[in-house]
């Protein structure tokens, strides 16, 4: 008993050999692989979130470009503009185009942020407990291709296309254009808003995983784990144990020395 008490204040364990407390050994190694996995797990959602964030500041910027674009337009459409003054702004307008085309292939850790309609990779599922019984699908088919049908897709078809040499600037940035812009800029304004909900939703999870971890650890530690003020107590027990037992050994065997000299 002294020799176990040793052993266990010197490992931390109660458990030190399977025989110690066989089933108490063997929920604790699936309480540990489970903590693993949540540890895993919390480095999964919170790499999806990083994805998430990065996301909604390409979709800030696009908002910020398409801001200026309708802002364009409606100067464009002032009277005392000459034409030369009117090509001056077409030429920011062909820049901000070009740049929203290329928010269009925008990656995080060489994943794509955002798909063409129909895609078969227009999401991404991110599991949200370690057992992987929950999960949650994350939006990629964001800003759609240039042969789409609405929302920067559609300004990016609108205004790219054509044969006119003035198709970027003139004939595109004019009032007539406004209603494909606003429709783009709330567009943005929804996909922002459901990437931040996402992004809600996975804190919300992240922060489960972690007091999840919190309780496995603590009840892990209730099985495997020695209480080292309880086993202390055990061990100098032990210890007064072993010393009275070897002093009154010492003792019989003088009595029996005492008795050996009566005889001589």
């Amino acid at each position: 008993m002294l020799q176990k008490s040793l052993a266990r204040l010197s490992s931390g364990s109660r458990i030190s050999e399977a025989s110690d407390d066989a089933g108490g050994l063997a929920v604790s190694m699936k309480l540990t692989a489970a903590i693993k996995r949540t540890d895993a797990q919390y480095s999964n959602v919170s790499n999806a979130l990083s994805y998430l964030q990065t996301q909604d500041g390409v979709l800030k910027s696009a908002a910020s470009v398409m801001e200026r674009i309708s802002e364009l337009a409606t100067l464009y459409g002032d009277v005392t503009k000459s034409s030369l003054d009117k090509q001056n702004y077409s030429v920011e307008f062909t820049n901000l185009v070009s740049q929203l085309t290329q928010f269009q292939t925008s990656t995080f850790n060489g994943v794509s942020m955002f798909a063409a309609s129909g895609s078969a990779s227009s999401t991404l599922n991110v599991y949200l407990t370690d057992d992987g019984s929950t999960s949650m699908a994350v939006n990629k088919s964001l800003i759609n291709g240039a042969s789409a049908s609405s929302g920067i897709g559609k300004v990016i078809a609108n205004f790219t296309t054509g044969t006119a040499a003035d198709d970027w600037g003139l004939s595109a940035l004019s009032n007539a254009n406004l209603g494909v812009v606003t429709d783009a800029i709330q567009e943005l304004a929804t996909l922002r808003a459901t990437n931040g909900a996402q992004s809600s939703r996975l804190q919300y999870a992240l922060d489960s995983l972690a007091t999840n971890r919190t309780n496995l650890e603590a009840a892990n530690s209730r099985i495997y784990d020695v209480d080292v003020a309880q086993e202390t107590t055990k061990l100098a027990r032990n210890n007064i144990l072993v010393q009275s037992g070897a002093a009154m050994l010492a003792q019989a065997n003088a009595s029996s020395q005492i008795a050996l000299k009566l005889l001589q």
